[in-house]
Order: structure tokens, then C-alpha cells, then sequence
């Protein structure tokens, strides 16, 4: 590669580094939890987010920002959960970015939100080198993909806190070996969680729910401990 191109790369980076620190700090001053979700197109990621915003909604206040390249079908999708939805559009940019987020905040009140949802452009290459500022991340990946989808794209399975294999209804018409994909998800990343979700049968959302609830009652703890 051109090492001018990769030095402008380095420099684009660094300043979204800052920006995404920014944010941190904003989010970390409210307690607002933030929580990026990544995943391969078709892997069931807008469909379990709906059900998440659905659950989460009757106890907690709760927002997302849904990015994609062109519509916002997915935004509309999102919409009936009955929370605040705003959509980037990204044109050509296959990621989202730090200052992509700073823009839409603006539409939204955070000291009105206990969590936001960011649904990340679906790729599994792209979102691993940008930081939103968000609290944690999520990756998904179908039974239909494949268990060898870690091994594929470690950067964001590295980077992730949590992920979650959807569409556990399928398997019983699938090859899906889940022993072998959970090994191949702990050979990248040994401390990631993993739930095994279906956001049609409604499988593992409650084990979900009580991770999400988890971080709730740990920024609640943060801002009220003495500065």
C-alpha cells in the first residue's frame, strides 16, 4: 500500500479517535450506556434489535441511531418498537463514524435516555477500526454464515464484549456445529460472552435482558458514588 495513503488513514483515525473519546465522556458524565451493534448483512441484526428496544422500553428510556447505506427501511422496522429512532444514511461509507454520531445526537436529549442503540452498517470489516464512543460491542453472526465466521473476521470478534449467534431456530435444518463455532469465537477472543439467540422463537432474549439490566445497575452505581 501507498504509504501516503496509509499515513492519511492513520491521521483520519486519530481524529476520530478524539471525537469518539468526546463522546465517551458525555455519555460517562450522564451514565448513558452505549451499546454498538455489528454484524454481516442478513444476519438477523435489525430484527433482534427491535425485540431488545421492546423489552428494554418498559423499564428503561431508551433511543438508537441505525446506520446504512441508502433507505431507512431499517430505521421504519425499528420505529414500531415505540422508541426514538434516528437514521445516517452513509452514501458510499461503509462504516459508521464518531462524528457521524455527534451530528444525530443532536436530535436526541441525553440526559432524557438511560441507553442507546447504535446498529452499526452491515459489515464485520469496516466498523472494527472506528470508535463510536460507545460503552461496549456487540457482534452477531447467523447459523446460516457459517462457524468459521471468528476465524474470518477476528478484529471485531477481538474487540467485542458480547456476541450473539442468532437464528438458533434454524438449526435443527442446519450443519451448524454451535460447539465448534463457540471454539472458534473463544480461540479469538477467550473473555467474549456468548448467547445463543432468535429474535423469531424468542430464545436466549431473557439471558439477553439480564446482561443489558447488569449494565444498568452498574452506570446507576458509577453516578452516584462521590466524585
Amino acid at each position: 500500500m501507498n504509504p501516503r495513503i496509509v499515513e492519511v488513514r492513520k491521521d483520519i483515525l486519530k481524529k476520530n479517535d478524539v471525537a469518539a473519546a468526546a463522546l465517551r465522556r458525555r455519555f460517562d458524565a450522564t451514565g448513558l450506556i452505549v451499546t454498538s451493534l455489528v454484524s454481516s448483512p442478513g444476519a438477523g441484526k435489525t430484527a433482534f434489535l427491535e425485540r431488545t428496544l421492546s423489552m428494554a422500553r418498559a423499564r428503561h428510556r431508551v433511543a438508537a441511531l441505525v446506520g446504512d447505506l441508502a433507505t431507512e427501511c431499517d430505521a421504519e422496522r425499528l420505529r414500531r418498537s415505540g422508541v426514538p429512532v434516528r437514521q445516517i444514511t452513509t452514501g458510499t461509507v461503509c462504516h459508521l463514524d464518531a462524528e457521524m454520531i455527534e451530528r444525530t445526537l443532536g436530535e436526541l436529549t441525553l440526559a432524557d435516555l438511560d441507553w442507546l442503540f447504535i446498529e452499526n452498517v452491515g459489515n464485520l470489516v469496516c466498523p472494527a477500526s472506528w470508535d463510536l464512543g460507545q460503552t461496549s460491542d456487540v457482534v452477531l453472526f447467523a447459523v446460516t454464515e457459517g462457524e468459521d465466521k471468528p476465524l474470518k473476521y477476528p478484529k471485531m470478534f477481538r474487540r467485542s464484549r458480547y456476541a450473539l449467534i442468532t437464528k438458533v431456530d434454524l438449526l435443527p435444518h442446519l450443519d451448524f456445529d454451535i460447539d465448534r463455532a463457540i471454539g472458534y469465537l473463544r480461540d479469538v477472543n477467550p473473555d467474549i460472552e456468548v448467547v445463543l439467540t432468535s429474535a423469531r422463537s424468542g430464545q436466549g432474549l431473557d439471558a439477553w435482558y439480564d446482561i443489558l439490566r447488569q449494565h444498568v445497575r452498574r452506570a446507576a452505581h458509577r453516578i452516584e458514588e462521590p466524585v
